[in-house]
């Protein structure tokens, strides 16, 4: 997602910093983490574990809870008991919005090496502007009882100040592209060494932020993946829709919508994208969400813009915000199989103006190997399932169920269902369960 607002406690990160830079000299002799380094790291620290999904890295430090905390419902079930080695560490870079592990340091990554390897590696960017252990539970956790080696990346910068790293604007989003390729290449490599050969399928798959990171992979490093998951992606276009062509609109509405239910204020939000019957969320996005998102990447891409953030005019801005855009814009050329899934009651980013606009982009690029899951009832954030169980569905275990499909897919040709809007289902395990059936 575009934001989330994380707190990590002195306790969280006394531990994660005493776990992860212990002594070079108490890991040089444990024969697990002989010879694996990471190509182009300027610090790395190896750890092995007995197990590496989060109910033993909550423990141990190897994970910083607060990263992804409120992504997923509660009674998510994942694998547990995943022993094999983790590898902490950064690239060069030069900001240091990233306190984890107490470097103080930007491009910090994790890797994730399984004793029992499947041949295949999973890549992860963080959403939102969390930081690289912000897919632990939801991708992580379960790509590793997989067997998948696993690679994550704080994106390069994070926190609600990110748009401060770089020199001009649009900077600091080109980087998250860049970090992404970059782990990427380098966990390959790694995968090699620890393994004997090279991993004989990698697979990309986000969340929001980290979803546009799958999709511009896919379009733009297609040789680097065999495929990848998109969940609810940010979608910028220079030309629109992007996040400032309709957060103003909904900043300037809503309190009218709010004060008195004024029904043209109510259609206002309608046609910025938010769907009928998804009004019941609209008061929390208003508290924690649309104003924070509009001003932290309107400063990103248009830092000269002095008004008021309801007031933005996006299309009357000049060239070079536009320009800013265009560096990080998507086109839909994907050139490897990308399944998309998108909640229709997305408050955040609504599906009218994203994922429907993307899957229009893909096929105006002819027959590209996509599919598309519009799944009724989904929200931006999973954790908010807890708060309305009655009224939504998570979104998460149909990411799980459509990583399945893309396995299938992939290695021995065999489709996955068409591209469908699939229902809200009335019975059973909403959590745990998915079909992408209908």
């Amino acid at each position: 997602m575009p934001l989330v607002r994380t707190v990590l406690t002195a306790g969280a990160a006394g531990v994660a910093a005493a776990a992860l830079a212990a002594p070079a000299h108490a890991q040089a002799h444990n024969p697990c983490e002989a010879g694996l380094t990471v190509p182009g790291a300027q610090k790395q620290a190896a750890a092995c574990l007995d197990d590496l999904t989060t109910a033993g890295t909550t423990g141990s430090g190897h994970t910083v809870p607060a990263d992804w905390a409120g992504l997923h419902a509660a009674g998510t079930r994942n694998p547990t008991g995943v022993p094999g080695i983790q590898l902490d560490g950064y690239f060069p870079d030069t900001s240091t919005f990233n306190t984890n592990n107490g470097w103080n340091h930007d491009a910090q990554f994790v890797i994730r090496l399984p004793e029992r390897w499947n041949g295949g590696l999973v890549v992860a960017g963080s959403p939102g502007n969390r930081r690289q252990y912000a897919n632990d539970f939801t991708i992580s956790d379960w790509a590793l009882g997989k067997g998948y080696a696993y690679a994550a990346t704080d994106k390069g910068n994070s926190g609600v100040e990110f748009y401060k790293d770089g020199s001009r604007p649009g900077d600091a989003v080109a980087e998250w592209n860049d970090r992404v390729t970059q782990l990427t290449r380098a966990a390959k490599k790694v995968v090699a060494k620890r393994y004997g050969h090279s991993p004989r399928r990698t697979y990309a798959a986000g969340i929001s932020n980290g979803g546009y990171l799958v999709r511009w992979q896919l379009e733009n490093r297609p040789e680097l993946y065999d495929g990848g998951i998109d969940a609810e992606g940010t979608l910028w276009r220079a030309d629109g829709p992007n996040l400032l062509t309709y957060l103003p609109t909904v900043l300037r509405a809503y309190p009218s919508y709010a004060a008195t239910g004024d029904p043209s204020a109510r259609d206002s939000l309608l046609k910025a994208g938010l769907a009928p019957g998804s009004e019941f969320l609209w008061p929390f996005h208003d508290q924690v969400y649309w104003g924070l998102t509009q001003r932290i990447y309107r400063a990103e891409f248009d830092p000269a813009y002095t008004g008021e953030e309801a007031d933005y005019n996006y299309a009357a801005r000049p060239k070079e915000v536009h320009d800013a855009v265009a560096r990080v814009s998507l086109t839909g050329r994907i050139r490897k199989p990308l399944i998309t899934l998108h909640g229709t009651y997305d408050s955040l980013l609504p599906i009218g103006t994203d994922s429907d606009v993307y899957a229009k982009l893909v096929r105006a690029r002819g027959k590209a190997p996509h599919r598309y899951y519009r799944l009724e009832a989904a929200n931006h954030v999973d954790g908010l399932h807890d708060t309305y169980p009655d009224r939504l569905r998570p979104l998460l275990p149909c990411m799980r169920t459509a990583f399945t499909a893309l396995e299938s897919w992939t290695r021995n040709g065999a489709t996955p269902p068409e591209s469908a809007t699939l229902p809200r289902p009335a019975s059973g395990d909403l959590v745990n369960t998915c079909s992408l059936n209908g």
